[in-house]
């Protein structure tokens, strides 16, 4: 399968979006600094499993409708930042769909993220981090999870990775650098943590209107990882 995960940047990029899916041929996207009252129910053939409802800029999920199901959404107010308590630019920063694999018969979990911004602290982040990994686990235990965005994580991603190994995840960081605004802030940002998975790549793709470049993952379920029927969890319309 392949996901692309993309920071908007306060919704600018938004007009990219349906180019992107068909050129990459997406199954998945997850998106975030998305105006949610102003998004497409279909962007290139995927449709809309759920988007935040109480941010200003918010975290939105597609999947493609042939090749999966949704079951089950999460969205999840992480601890906030001094940034977030000020300002107030988002309440939920975790945004994860419980989805029916149609053809395989199983299910997967796929998770949209946006960590507190730069002004916050690492060890912030990762508090968040480790509770939306937690988070996710509610809408199924046992099952391959990825959860990819915009983590805000520049510098000591070695020590995020030995955090996300030890709650069971695995980190995986794009081919090129994801984030260009800031000459002293450029660098990765932009990740993909799974359990559960085979991740082939995680490819950086070309900039557009946005000063974060998307990301394209292209990853498969591990055999034997576990994948519960879909009529094991609630349904949603």
């Amino acid at each position: 399968m392949k996901v692309i995960s993309y920071n908007l940047r306060k919704h600018r990029a938004a007009t990219e979006l349906r180019e992107l899916v068909e050129r990459h041929g997406a199954d998945l996207l997850c998106l975030q600094e998305a105006d949610t009252t102003d998004i497409p129910d279909d962007i290139g053939g995927l449709v809309l499993a759920d988007s935040t409802q109480r941010n200003r800029l918010g975290l939105a999920v597609y999947y493609r409708a042939n090749t999966y199901r949704a079951v089950d959404v999460r969205a999840i107010a992480l601890k906030k930042s001094l940034h977030d308590r000020v300002l107030k630019p988002a309440e939920e920063r975790m945004l994860g769909v419980r989805l029916h694999d149609i053809d395989a018969g199983s299910d997967i979990v796929i998770a949209s993220f946006h960590a507190a911004p730069l002004t916050a602290l690492n060890s912030l982040r990762r508090h968040q981090i480790r509770t939306a990994l937690t988070e996710l686990d509610l809408l199924g235990e046992g099952l391959p999870k990825l959860m990819v965005g915009d983590y805000n994580y520049p510098v000591f991603k070695e020590r995020l990775g030995q955090h996300v190994r030890d709650q069971g995840y695995e980190l995986n960081l794009s081919d090129s650098r994801t984030y260009t605004r800031y000459r002293f802030f450029r660098g990765h940002y932009d990740f993909a943590t799974s359990v559960g998975f085979t991740i082939d790549t995680v490819r950086t793709l070309p900039q557009g209107l946005s000063d974060h470049l998307p990301i394209l993952v292209t990853a498969q379920p591990t055999p034997g990882s576990g994948a519960a029927p879909a009529d094991a969890a609630s349904g949603v319309a």
